[in-house]
């Protein structure tokens, strides 16, 4: 029982990594799915670091290399525990950081990361050696159970009742539990990882190389079903909150679909499978243009079918030409270069070269069409000339599906002035009118940023979230002249349209393409009476850098609007940011949270930090009004003195709001969870 123990438990702990160490960085880096994306590059590369140390241990032929992996999970033990420090890897740049995110990750959970990867091969293979007549492929499903298990376990379990120290204490002794298991196989295992024994092996079979033929469409499923698993998770998260359990539910499924593949041929019946992935991929292309018409839930069932289909595709063609256990770990190795070719395209090529996220329907096209070219190769042509409708309509769901879904490539993404991609989303900038006349627009994904019209006399009036009956707006007319006031998120620089000679607006932006934008496209900045000023960077780190140069109680207003598509990054919520919001304002000062949100109900967050700083709270709703341009919004305006409000029209908005008995969620730095907060209608 030591082989199926060992690794079950690797791979519970690696995939127990993941979202902890995401958890961890997030924060330090914007908030944004493209944080994922490049975590999911470190660890994909780092599978196969450790894949193709497993390939070559396996074939030494001295007792020296149970030794060595002896050592190493020595070695690993003495870096622990895992924790990366803030205070060296917090970026001071907006550039972007994946190089830093990686360097990061490798620094602080590399070592341990490497040889957790290795294990489900290398004890496969160790198992093979020891028990010839036993199959080792089950060994594989079952790591990928105890991955499963791993991140189902953690958005439930884990993350929302323990702090990420105790996390990361907890996971560090289950380590040593493991490192010490894998030492003790390693070294009773000597001879059978040292020495194959003379004509035990079956000569034919087993020595047969796996043609080119083969290595290269386990490559190119493999590609396919990584970029997939990414664009899939951009996709989801981008519209509704980067949030570890909408991280987890794509990998759940593509873990899933490795457990049930390899685990036995009846999981996968290739008709079944061929058919539903011919018909998913297209709707799932149509249904993308229409996410602010459909249901949150609908939406992510429908992006999760698809990526269960597509990679039940991929790989049941994986496990049906898979090689003898001889060559496993060369056929792991292919699979993990895969993985990493397909990160690599996703988190840095694609970013370049899209200015959508084409990479999606292009995975599910690929995925379609690699699955058809697999069937031709195992002699399925001549069924399908033949007439056999059990084999044809399969194959021609697989290739219908395959190019309609490369036709939406061309198809998907609203039609744009502009259109800018980089590592913090996809910005769009289009035109259109209304009863008032035309104007120019900002978007996020699908969210509306702010909006612009164009004619002259008209251009410097604040529309959207920023009307005359917003709470920042009666914010910003509850304190005296002139004001300094701090706006944490860009857009379009609606909010510079309130200002007045003497005042000053200090905007914070993580995204340099958004300050691009605004400058180039929108008169906000340009035309407003008030001295504007753009921070790059993310605007917690430029907040807390200022305030240790000197600057304290320096703004009256500090408005958080700092969105991520459509939710506001989690670290800017937390005590620990009311505490430096608190000493950043000025005596009498108010802090305005905008949190419109269509997936996230942010009120118990809001009272949460009020109930943390002992301040008075108010909600004010402005509802939409289409003489003056504005949209629905919900702002939560905080101060410590009473008197700011009751001098102010801020007295007449909802009283109550705050009251005792009304649902209140205190986030930490190393406590937060959205699973509570979020809306699944």
């Amino acid at each position: 029982m030591v082989f199926p123990v060992t690794i079950f438990l690797s791979a519970f702990l690696l995939f127990q990594l993941q979202p902890m160490m995401g958890r961890f960085v997030l924060p330090w880096f914007g908030g944004g799915p493209a944080v994922w994306t490049a975590c999911m590059l470190f660890f994909q590369t780092a599978l196969l670091a450790g894949y193709a140390y497993a390939h070559w241990l396996a074939r030494r032929t001295t007792k020296l290399s149970a030794w060595i992996h002896i050592a190493l999970l020595a070695a690993s033990v003495a870096l622990l525990p895992i924790a990366p420090n803030a205070q060296i890897w917090k970026p001071s740049t907006s550039d972007n950081p994946t190089g830093r995110i990686l360097l990061l990750l490798a620094a602080t959970v590399g070592v341990p990361y490497f040889l957790l990867s290795s294990t489900t091969p290398l004890l496969q293979r160790w198992f093979h050696n020891a028990r010839l007549g036993d199959s080792p492929w089950r060994l594989y499903a079952l790591s990928n159970a105890g991955s499963f298990l791993a991140l189902f376990s953690y958005p439930f379990l884990i993350e929302p009742w323990l702090r990420l120290r105790t996390q990361s204490t907890i996971w560090s002794a289950g380590y040593v539990v493991f490192a010490a298991l894998c030492a003790w196989i390693a070294w009773k295992s000597g001879a059978a990882v040292t020495e194959v024994r003379a004509g035990a092996e079956k000569p034919e079979a087993e020595s047969v190389r796996p043609p080119v033929g083969d290595i290269l469409l386990w490559l190119g499923l493999s590609i396919v079903t990584s970029v997939l698993l990414l664009a899939t998770t951009s996709q989801i998260s981008q519209e509704v909150a980067v949030i570890p359990f909408l991280w987890i539910a794509p990998l759940a499924v593509y873990l899933l679909t490795f457990i049930l593949t390899f685990d036995s041929d009846r999981w996968y019946r290739r008709g079944v499978f061929a058919v539903l992935a011919g018909v998913l991929a297209p709707v799932t292309c149509a249904l993308v243009a229409a996410t602010n018409g459909i249901s949150i839930l609908t939406q992510i069932a429908v992006d999760l079918g698809s990526l269960f289909a597509v990679c039940m595709v991929c790989h049941g063609e994986l496990a049906r030409t898979r090689p003898s256990p001889k060559h496993m770990t060369a056929f792991y190795l292919t699979i993990a270069a895969g993985g990493a070719i397909g990160g690599a395209f996703t988190a840095l090529v694609a970013p370049r070269i899209f200015t959508e996220l084409d990479e999606y329907p292009l995975a599910l096209s690929a995925g379609c069409l690699l699955g058809f070219v697999s069937w031709i190769r195992s002699g399925a042509f001549a069924q399908w000339t033949s007439r056999n409708f059990e084999v044809r309509i399969p194959l021609m769901a697989l290739l219908i599906g395959g190019a309609t879904s490369l036709y939406a490539v061309t198809a998907i993404g609203a039609p744009s002035v502009v259109a800018r991609r980089n590592f913090y989303g996809i910005l769009r900038v289009s035109e259109s009118s209304d009863q008032n006349g035309p104007f120019r627009q900002l978007t996020h994904g699908l969210i509306q940023h702010g909006f612009e019209y164009l004619d002259v006399d008209k251009r410097d009036r604040p529309t959207s979230y920023y009307g005359p009956h917003s709470g920042v707006a009666l914010a910003i007319d509850a304190r005296p002249k002139p004001r300094r006031v701090a706006v944490v998120g860009l857009g379009t620089g609606t909010l510079a349209a309130w200002g007045r000679a003497g005042d000053t607006y200090r905007f914070y932006e993580i995204n340099p393409a958004v300050e691009a934008i605004a400058r180039q496209w929108f008169y906000y900045l340009k035309d407003s009476k008030a001295r504007t000023e753009v921070v790059l960077g993310d605007a917690r780190v430029q907040l807390e850098r200022e305030l240790a140069a000197g600057r304290a109680h320096d703004y009256d207003v500090i408005a958080v609007d700092a969105f991520s598509s459509d939710s506001i990054p989690i670290h800017l919520l937390t005590t620990e940011c009311a505490d430096l919001y608190r000493q950043r304002l000025a005596p009498g000062g108010i802090l305005a949270l905008h949190i419109s949100n269509r997936s996230l109900d942010l009120e118990p967050v809001a009272r949460g930090m009020a109930q943390h700083l002992g301040w008075r709270v108010r909600m004010v709703i402005a509802l939409p009004d289409k003489d003056t341009g504005e949209n629905n919004s919900r702002w939560v305006l905080l101060t410590e003195k009473l008197e700011t409000f009751q001098n102010s029209k801020i007295r007449d908005t909802i009283l109550g709001w705050g009251a005792r008995g009304q649902a209140t969620i205190t986030w930490t730095d190393d406590f937060a969870s959205l699973w509570p907060i979020v809306r699944f209608k």
